[in-house]
């Protein structure tokens, strides 16, 4: 009888111990570089009880869609102004969760026919996300290269509509970000995300004709709804994502195609 009343706590003990240890943590990612850095920090956070389970996605949309209909806890794929206009269409109310930051992916105008943004032809077609955001920050990296000129340059999302200087005549071809990369054969010029400019095998800091500086405010950050916010296992999460050890995984891995943002 006191064998058995022993082993029967020995097992529950583990039972405890097991479920401790298996605080689950859903967080949606596209593949590079967000799905690398979550990838890279599982074992720190496993180590604190946490198993992080990472959910990679191809598409801007999804990952938010996933976290506001709580099938996911949180995700890491945008910037602050992506999500600002993604709140506004979609009335939603996902946010930015304490110390978000992570990193930059500056952003880059690459093509397969110039090697010189002196070399565009007037009448020049040139690629750019569809999306308020992502278009609105292609237009202004085309701006400060004097290739077109904005009606408002403080605006953060400016439209192809908003020039109101075009030199060159360029014409403006709007795809979805993901597209942009296989869009390059039939363009002359593509302002294409750092994380799918990398899928693609291009590489930034050589391959782009231009491209943002380090100052640039389109910090990634990670999102989550509100009431998640301030949730202890997402901020380890956090702590993890803007520690010493990630800051020299980025340096070491995207050689300066993806910058830290902490």
């Amino acid at each position: 009888m006191l064998k058995k009343t022993l082993s029967a706590l020995a097992f529950a003990s583990l039972a405890l111990t097991v479920h401790a240890a298996d605080v689950v943590l859903k967080v949606a990612a596209t593949a590079v570089p967000q799905a690398e850095i979550l990838n890279h920090i599982k074992p720190v956070l496993k180590k604190q009880g946490i198993d992080l389970q990472v959910r990679e996605f191809s598409d801007y949309v999804q990952p938010n869609a996933a976290v506001e209909d709580k099938q996911l806890d949180a995700n890491f794929f945008q910037h602050q102004p992506y999500l600002d206009s993604y709140n506004k269409d979609r009335k939603s109310s996902l946010v930015a969760v304490p110390n978000g930051k992570v990193h930059v992916e500056p952003f880059g105008a690459y093509s397969s026919k110039v090697k010189n943004v002196k070399d565009l032809k007037d009448g020049a077609t040139v690629a750019i996300p569809n999306d308020p955001s992502n278009g609105g920050r292609a237009l202004i990296l085309l701006a400060k290269q004097g290739l077109i000129e904005l009606k408002d340059p403080k605006s953060l999302t400016p439209t192809p509509m908003d020039v109101v200087k075009n030199p060159k005549k360029l014409k403006f071809k709007e795809l979805e970000a993901p597209l942009l990369p296989r869009a390059l054969a039939d363009v002359d010029l593509a302002l294409i995300n750092t994380n799918y400019a990398i899928e693609a095998k291009l590489n930034p800091t050589k391959d782009a004709l231009f491209i943002e500086g380090k100052d640039s405010p389109y910090a990634n950050i990670v999102v989550a709804r509100q009431d998640r916010a301030n949730d202890p296992t997402i901020a380890k999460l956090m702590q993890a994502l803007r520690s010493e050890d990630v800051k020299k995984f980025l340096q070491e891995k995207y050689k300066g195609a993806v910058v830290p943002a902490f």
